[in-house]
């Protein structure tokens, strides 16, 4: 089984984001021989001497006017060792939304850097991001090395410069690798300019990170999504839980507890389609049965008597804010959390983050789009949460307006 890496890009504008996704989708072979053509016919129209590549993600028109990514394009591409689900994320601040989206499933982070410009104000709020939505991999790309002459001394420069600011975030895996997207120097084939690299090809170490260990194995969470009773004579007494595994590992004749009814059982059987297996994991899709007739609705959580997530209304996250209408204290919305819906409203804001300078800017009564900032939320009926750091899934909440039905916000729990 192949497995699935997501990936998000996160860079500065004119970076070469869109560029090294053009590259890596034609040099590992996964494009169509009309969308190669019909790049090359746009190319050509707009006088260019080389293909331009980044026309194969640049979905919009207006994106492929200016040059810039404006929305999250996905694109998919597999080699015979992984299949990928690419991110692409815009690098413009007013689009800070967009890459939390396209960040918040990602399990690595390929992040930009111009050789000729080195860090700047992009790469540490992108890299900042990356490390608040718990990303575990990052892969630092200098690009455009072929405008510094391939020089070693540059990229050497960089690496410093990087691995000094990131010390201060919650990032363990760093990679680096310098790369020219456009020449297609180090993305997939090695290069023959910059014979000093002996490290990996970026293909080689996105085919190769070790993404096994990103779930949480040992805090065992499994939110139902639906109870399935098929009233049919061959099922008669039937009652099951659909769900995802959100945590953790779940066997037959395990002892489950149930929230928020606070009920214990054991697992009678779980089967995944219409095969009975013996253990579920993260991220696997099952239905679990239990020996006991238990009340269980959407929105509860299975997990273990003596590990269990903490229900709670008073919930602190860090929250940002992606609407255009800005939102006050006192505000009332829809709070997601797995499969569940309840009330809440705005208790508080702690403080907002000013995500070029890291600092905190304290009395603030109102948040503005792309803003950031570590609320509490008071919810109308407890949510089992766990923290962010702890699970992604069980530790994230969306914010609904009540009113149009939006998603406003996006917050991890703190």
């Amino acid at each position: 089984m192949n497995q699935l890496l997501r990936f998000t890009t996160a860079g500065s504008v004119d970076d070469g984001k869109s560029t090294l996704i053009g590259r890596l989708l034609f040099d590992s072979k996964s494009i169509f021989e009309d969308q190669l053509e019909a790049v090359e016919a746009s190319s050509a129209k707009k006088g260019y001497d080389y293909v331009d590549l980044s026309m194969l993600t640049d979905g919009l028109k207006s994106e492929r006017e200016q040059g810039i990514t404006i929305d999250v394009a996905y694109r998919y591409f597999a080699t015979p060792k992984r299949k990928f689900i690419i991110a692409d994320t815009p690098g413009h601040i007013q689009y800070t939304r967009n890459m939390v989206t396209g960040a918040s499933t990602a399990n690595l982070a390929l992040i930009l850097i111009d050789a000729r410009k080195g860090l700047v104000e992009q790469t540490y709020r992108h890299s900042y991001i990356a490390s608040l939505l718990k990303i575990p991999h990052v892969i630092v790309c200098v690009n455009k090395m072929d405008l510094v002459d391939y020089k070693e001394e540059v990229f050497e420069q960089i690496v410093e410069a990087y691995k000094a600011f990131s010390s201060k975030l919650e990032v363990s895996d760093i990679q680096f690798v310098p790369i020219s997207a456009l020449a297609g120097d180090n993305v997939v084939n090695r290069s023959e300019a910059m014979s000093w690299y002996q490290g990996a090809t970026l293909l080689h170490m996105l085919e190769s990170v070790h993404i096994e260990s990103d779930h949480n194995h040992i805090d065992s969470r499994f939110p139902v999504q639906y109870v399935i009773r098929p009233q049919s004579k061959e099922y008669h007494d039937f009652r099951g839980y659909a769900g995802r595994v959100a945590g953790g590992i779940f066997r037959k004749g395990d002892d489950v507890l149930i929230q928020p009814s606070g009920f214990t059982s054991r697992i009678k059987s779980i089967t995944l389609g219409n095969e009975v297996i013996d253990e579920a994991f993260a991220p696997m899709s099952v239905t679990i049965t239990l020996e006991d007739e238990i009340d269980i609705s959407r929105g509860d959580v299975i997990s273990k008597p003596n590990n269990h997530p903490q229900p709670v209304q008073d919930i602190d996250v860090m929250l940002c804010w992606m609407n255009q209408r800005e939102t006050q204290l006192g505000s009332k919305f829809h709070v997601r959390h797995t499969t569940k819906e309840v009330r809440g409203v705005l208790k508080e804001i702690q403080y907002k983050l000013d995500i070029n300078t890291l600092q905190r800017v304290e009395q603030v009564d109102r948040l503005t789009m792309n803003e950031i900032a570590r609320v509490r939320i008071r919810t109308a009926q407890p949510l089992s949460i766990d923290s962010y750091r702890k699970n992604r899934i069980t530790g994230s909440i969306i914010l609904v307006d009540e009113a149009t039905n939006e998603t406003v916000a996006a917050g991890m729990i703190v």
